[in-house]
C-alpha cells in the first residue's frame, strides 16, 4: 500500500525505526473526528495529523482525504512520480512525514512544535522527491525539483493569520536550507550521496529552536 512505502521511505532516509504503522492510525472520514477538529476549521484540508492528549500520554491520527488516496493506490508515486501524480504524493508525503517525525520525537519524550513539524516536511519533501526521481531517471541529480516545489506555491486565502505565518515561514527556512544542500553537495549534476544524507539526518535530529536557526544560517 502506498502510505507503507512513503513511510519505509522515510525511516531508511533518516535511519529511524519507529514501531508504528501509518495505516493503523489513518482516519478517512472526518466525521469520525467531531471532537477533534476545530468547528471554525472551514478549509476541509485533504491531510491533517491530529495530536490530542491522553492518559497514556499522546493520541496520534493521520486524516487523509480518501480521494488522494484512492489515485495514488492507481498511480504509486513510488515506482513513477509524474506531474499528474505529484500533487497527491506531496499532500500524502507531507501527512506521513507528519506521523513519522510525530511518533519518533512522542516516543524519545521530546517536544515537537508545529513550526518544527512544517519545516521538516518541507525538508522531506524536497529529499524523498530528489531521491525517487534520481533513481527514476537513471541516477542524475534532478535539478528541476527545488524550482517546483519552492517556487510555484500559494496560500489557501482561508488560513488565520498565525496559520499563514506558520506555513510562509517553514516554506521560506526549508527552501533556504535545500538550496544550500544542493551548493554543498551537487556538482555538475553529480551528488555526493553518503554525505548529504548524513547531513539531512543530522537536521532530523535537530530541536524546533536549532532546526529553523541551523536552516536560516
Amino acid at each position: 500500500m502506498v502510505l507503507h512505502g512513503l513511510q519505509s521511505l522515510l525511516e531508511r532516509l533518516y535511519d529511524v525505526d519507529i514501531d508504528y504503522d501509518v495505516y493503523d492510525f489513518l482516519v478517512t472520514d472526518r466525521r469520525s473526528l467531531p471532537d477533534l477538529v476545530p468547528e471554525n476549521d472551514t478549509r476541509a484540508s485533504d491531510e491533517e495529523l491530529l495530536l490530542a492528549e491522553t492518559p497514556d500520554g499522546a493520541g496520534i491520527a493521520l486524516y487523509l482525504d480518501p480521494s488522494v488516496l484512492g489515485r495514488l493506490e492507481g498511480a504509486d508515486p513510488v515506482g513513477a512520480l509524474t506531474e499528474h501524480n505529484l500533487a497527491d504524493y506531496c499532500t500524502a508525503l507531507e501527512g506521513v512525514s507528519h506521523f513519522v517525525y510525530s511518533a519518533w520525537r512522542l516516543d524519545r519524550d521530546l517536544p515537537v512544535s508545529l513550526l518544527e513539524l512544517e519545516t521538516q516536511a518541507e525538508v522531506d519533501k524536497y529529499a524523498i522527491t530528489v531521491f525517487l526521481l534520481a533513481g527514476q531517471q537513471g541516477g542524475g541529480y534532478p535539478a528541476q525539483v527545488h524550482p517546483r516545489l519552492f517556487d510555484r506555491v500559494s496560500y489557501d486565502a482561508r488560513l488565520e493569520p498565525d496559520q499563514y505565518h506558520r506555513y510562509r515561514t517553514a516554506h521560506r527556512c526549508a527552501a533556504q536550507y535545500c538550496r544550500r544542500l544542493e551548493r554543498r553537495f551537487v556538482t555538475r549534476g553529480q551528488a555526493r550521496i553518503e554525505a548529504l544524507v548524513r547531513e539531512l539526518r543530522k537536521f532530523y535530529r535537530l530541536g524546533s529552536t536549532e532546526k529553523l536557526r541551523y536552516a536560516l544560517a
